[in-house]
């Protein structure tokens, strides 16, 4: 049987310690007459959003603003998903270690991240033990214009040396990492904020998202939000299917800061 690493909470709150710690290093190490980088303008997706909005909690005196394209979770992530989704969600799925990694490799590393890349379902995702994405690892998959073979095929280089184990590690972490900062639940975050999103995101999508995101709680629990933009025939990879968009939404946001 394959060994795989210990899960626990280092998976979450290492990476953010560590990203202040390299930041601090860095302006250490550049000689200027002006201070470098007193504080820090911070852009997120995904995983690291989760991190991001820890620093503001945490170290808010060393972030002058928040750009986000995720929102983390309030309440325990996997119990909750199962809930809504059932067991057979992805993040359920990738609770018991070496699952997962064995189906990934039965239907090949290249079927997997081309069927990630290209799920635009505004829904859930859905992997039935066993059956996978539903259909076989030999049907074709068509990229969008904005995701090359190159770009797969890099992809595919590195997980099949690494395998997926240490990413989806994170997952198995979730409800260790929220029980830790759960002394924070209520707490604000109090930096100045933008929030981007795909209408397509199967995050946007999750029960309750789109009534917090747009009914008050957000702005309630984040109260200097300055914007929410929602970007049309976007899906979850957003900062690559329309990266110049936003580019221009960042850079417009933080120049100000």
């Amino acid at each position: 049987m394959p060994r795989y690493p210990p899960i626990n909470i280092v998976d979450g709150l290492k990476i953010f310690g560590q990203c202040f710690f390299r930041l601090d290093k860095l302006k250490a190490l550049v000689k200027t007459s002006v201070e470098l980088m007193p504080r820090y303008s911070s852009i997120n997706h995904v995983v690291d959003a989760l991190k991001m909005a820890w620093k503001c909690l945490f170290r808010p005196h060393k972030v002058k603003a928040l750009a986000n394209c995720f929102m983390p979770s309030s309440i325990s992530v996997v119990d909750g998903l199962r809930v809504a989704y059932g067991d057979d969600y992805y993040i359920c799925r990738f609770q018991i270690p070496g699952e997962i990694e064995a189906e990934v490799a039965e239907m090949g590393v290249e079927h997997f991240m081309k069927k990630i890349f290209t799920y635009g379902t505004p829904g859930p995702l859905i992997l039935p033990k066993g059956k996978g994405f539903g259909d076989s690892p030999d049907t074709p998959v068509f990229l969008p214009p904005w995701l090359t073979e190159e770009d797969v095929a890099y992809y595919v280089s590195k997980f099949e040396k690494t395998g997926f184990t240490g990413g989806v590690n994170y997952y198995r972490a979730l409800d260790l990492t929220w029980e830790v900062t759960v002394a924070w639940n209520g707490a604000q975050v109090e930096v100045p904020t933008k929030f981007i999103v795909g209408d397509l995101d199967l995050v946007y999508h999750m029960p309750g998202n789109q009534d917090y995101i747009h009914k008050g709680g957000f702005e309630t629990d984040v109260p200097m939000l300055e914007e929410v933009v929602v970007i049309k025939d976007a899906a979850h990879f957003i900062n690559q299917e329309v990266p110049d968009e936003i580019s221009k939404h960042i850079y417009d946001f933080i120049r100000r800061y």
